[in-house]
């Protein structure tokens, strides 16, 4: 199996490039699943590592230093999403950031009522929080999906009832890439006064993540999912919405989110988005050529079959089920080849069941277990595509199908 590390160079005058020393070719084709960090990400987090390494909290010059900092990235980030600074929460994660926003809002207000409403296809750390309120004597309808992952505005409307108080929908899948009409649904939870929780971990530095534009309510970020540090997330909180914190202590994170700040992290997550933002609309269409690319060729595999929506997508995640072949033993073969892939969410690797996701869209079991998904990204070329493909096509021409 071939053995391959990034190893990360920056150039005064280029861009920065990741150069793979390997024994052999190698693919990175898991994006979705979390990102290298930027060289430049790198550089502007390693002084808060050793000579600015204050704590946020503390009184002294080292810790005004801290604090300053802190703020400036805060801005910098809330106005990436459209946000006011004192909007913004940093947490440990994405998953962090959803079951705060879940958990809190709810607990929050329950005295307004016990009901919820989410989809079918969300993400594990938005689902098991909601399992865990049907445990706890709420009651939460789980709207379905068409064939292309999308969720019907008009089901949210008609799930809404004078005891809801909370309405939680995914910016875009994370496994099939479709980009849900989040914005029809603010409005309607707008309208209805229900709160509205938007997960964007999968989203942001992607397209366009304008928190008043979805009239959301809650928002969930990440920054290792945009080329920033692991351990770092993000929620917004709109003002005037309660939420009950989780972790309590030093009343850190204006009393939601107790425990000394990541500072280097949340330097890193800042610098992420200040690169995202200034290079996001041309990078963004460059991928999306390379992602149409990989979809059509792929599709041109006999057996081969497109998940997702056809336009409403990302342009970074090319998603399919295959008859030929069964999504972990397709994984297994890839991984052979230098190619790294994924057979839904990361977070559910190694798990024999099939993807929820898939069989929400309609997918038997048995198509459920063969999906596959390529995720693209800063460091992706031509030259990758076509090795993924070729190296599809020679897999399918084994099982005999051409």
């Amino acid at each position: 199996m071939p053995k391959a590390w990034f190893i990360f160079m920056t150039h005064a005058a280029e861009y920065p490039l990741v150069a793979m020393e390997t024994a052999g070719k190698t693919v990175y084709m898991d994006y979705a699943s979390t990102t290298p960090t930027d060289p430049r990400v790198v550089k502007a987090m390693m002084p808060y590592f050793t000579e600015k390494f204050g704590n946020a909290a503390s009184l002294h010059r080292w810790g005004i230093e801290a604090r300053e900092k802190l703020e400036e990235c805060r801005e910098r980030i809330a106005s990436f999403i459209g946000a006011g600074a004192s909007e913004l929460v940093f947490t440990g994660s994405a998953t962090e950031s959803n079951n705060l926003a879940i958990k809190g809002a709810a607990l929050a207000n329950r005295s307004k009522g016990k009901h919820l409403i989410t989809t079918a296809i969300e993400h594990p750390s938005v689902l098991k929080p909601f399992q865990w309120f049907e445990k706890m004597g709420f009651e939460v309808t789980y709207l379905p999906v068409d064939r292309y992952g999308l969720v019907d505005p008009a089901a949210v409307e008609a799930a809404i009832r004078p005891d809801t108080i909370l309405v939680s929908v995914m910016h875009a899948n994370n496994e099939i890439g479709t980009i849900e009409p989040v914005e029809e649904i603010g409005e309607i939870c707008r309208e209805k006064g229900v709160l509205f929780h938007v997960d964007a971990a999968q989203t942001l530095g992607k397209i366009s993540v304008d928190v008043r534009k979805m009239k959301a309510d809650l928002l969930t970020v990440s920054a290792h999912k945009i080329y920033g540090p692991k351990g770092v997330g993000g929620l917004y909180i709109a003002d005037g919405v309660e939420v009950e914190p989780l972790l309590h202590g030093g009343g850190h994170e204006f009393g939601l989110r107790s425990g000394t700040v990541n500072l280097p992290g949340v330097v890193g997550f800042a610098e992420a988005c200040r690169i995202a933002e200034r290079e996001m609309p041309m990078e963004a269409e460059r991928l999306r050529k390379l992602c149409a690319r990989l979809i059509e060729e792929i599709c041109e595999i006999k057996g081969a079959h497109l998940t997702g929506h056809p336009e409403e997508r990302l342009p970074t995640i090319a998603s399919f089920w295959l008859e030929f072949i069964r999504g972990e033993e397709l994984i297994l073969e890839l991984n052979e080849k230098g190619i790294a892939a994924s057979t839904g969410s990361a977070c559910s690797a190694g798990k024999l069941e099939p993807s929820h996701v898939l069989t929400a869209i309609g997918l038997s079991e048995a198509q459920a277990r063969s999906g596959l998904r390529l995720s693209i990204g800063r460091w992706t070329d031509e030259e990758d595509v076509e090795y993924v493909v070729e190296s599809l096509r020679e897999i399918a021409r084994r099982r005999g199908w051409k």
